[in-house]
């Protein structure tokens, strides 16, 4: 199991090399704006890759003649920079080591640089979307910024409450993931001239993905092993976040909820991964993670304004593929 997903190469002659290429030149320019104690640890966590899923959304999202236009590529790296942003973060608050195979910012650099690299990231994506002129596209960001914080908040709250319901899961996965997948979409239509149909019609494609998107990386922590996830396997379980297929587990076998409260040791927490891995509960929460991206390719039969139906249905099979 994967836990990077898959760019087909549908979506990557789709956006074009150009276009991700003043994506990667814009984020370059943004993590180095700062004082080196920030800019240091940014451009190594800029450096640690990732799938730029966002801007590609953003970029596919948009007609094609508008793929390379400015205020569409800021917008890329603006999203791109918020996820960032996050991560960094949320490694502080769940006490991450590992991210991508490296030592987190809060790890390498201490918990105060981890606070202060979020903070000049969030700023940095705001100033990028700002140049674009645009007050609508500022707004959307702004409310994702809103919803992440939200779903932060949402899943702190939560810690270690093992009756947690489905219905806060999924409301908690919306605000911290999916409106980010979204925002990605929203902001690629409404920029390269999309009406407000098609705007919403493709956040609701990005909100599908995102759903299908968190779902499988709970179940992957369970599942993956941390040379394929980059990060250490359990990581849920270790910091009391009540994931959807523990939920789903639960339902099923109550009597696990002694089991949990009784793991303290590696071994143990190891041998419930094996456990939750192969239970139907994780079986049960990969159902719901397909019904969401068939929801998202079902937003794809309607009209898109130019955006490419292809590479968006390639990027929702693409979150499936990095289970598989």
């Amino acid at each position: 199991m994967s836990a990077v997903t898959p760019v087909p190469d549908a979506v990557l002659g789709a956006v074009g090399a150009g276009a991700m290429a003043q994506c990667e030149a814009r984020l370059l320019r943004a993590v180095a704006d700062g004082v080196p104690a920030v800019a240091g640890p940014a451009a190594d966590t800029l450096r640690a890759g990732g799938k730029r899923l966002r801007p590609l959304l953003v970029f596919c999202c948009a007609p094609a003649p508008q793929r390379d236009d400015p205020a569409v590529v800021r917008a890329a790296a603006a999203v791109e920079l918020v996820h960032m942003a996050t991560l960094v973060h949320d490694d502080l608050i769940d006490g991450a080591t590992l991210r991508r195979g490296r030592a987190t910012v809060a790890t390498a650099y201490g918990p105060a640089a981890a606070v202060q690299v979020g903070d000049f990231l969030f700023a940095r994506a705001f100033s990028e979307l700002a140049g674009t002129g645009d007050a609508r596209a500022v707004q959307v960001l702004a409310a994702t910024a809103l919803d992440l914080s939200l779903g932060e908040l949402a899943q702190g709250r939560a810690a270690h409450d093992l009756a947690l319901q489905e219905e806060a899961y999924l409301s908690r996965c919306r605000r911290k993931t999916a409106s980010l997948f979204a925002a990605s979409c929203r902001l690629g239509a409404l920029l390269g001239g999309a009406g407000p149909d098609v705007q919403e019609r493709l956040a609701r494609f990005g909100t599908g993905v995102g759903m299908a998107f968190q779902i499988f990386d709970d179940i992957l922590d369970l599942a993956g092993s941390p040379s394929d996830t980059g990060k250490r396997r359990g990581a849920d379980l270790r910091d009391g976040t009540v994931t959807l297929p523990l939920i789903l587990a639960l339902r099923a076998e109550p009597a696990l909820a002694d089991d949990l409260r009784a793991a303290h040791t590696p071994a143990q927490l190891d041998a419930l991964c094996d456990r939750l891995a192969l239970h139907p509960g994780a079986a049960a929460a990969r159902d719901r993670a397909l019904r969401f991206v068939a929801d998202a390719r079902a937003v794809l039969d309607a009209p898109l304004d130019g955006a490419d139906r292809a590479a968006l249905a390639a990027i929702a099979d693409g979150v499936v593929d990095r289970y598989a």
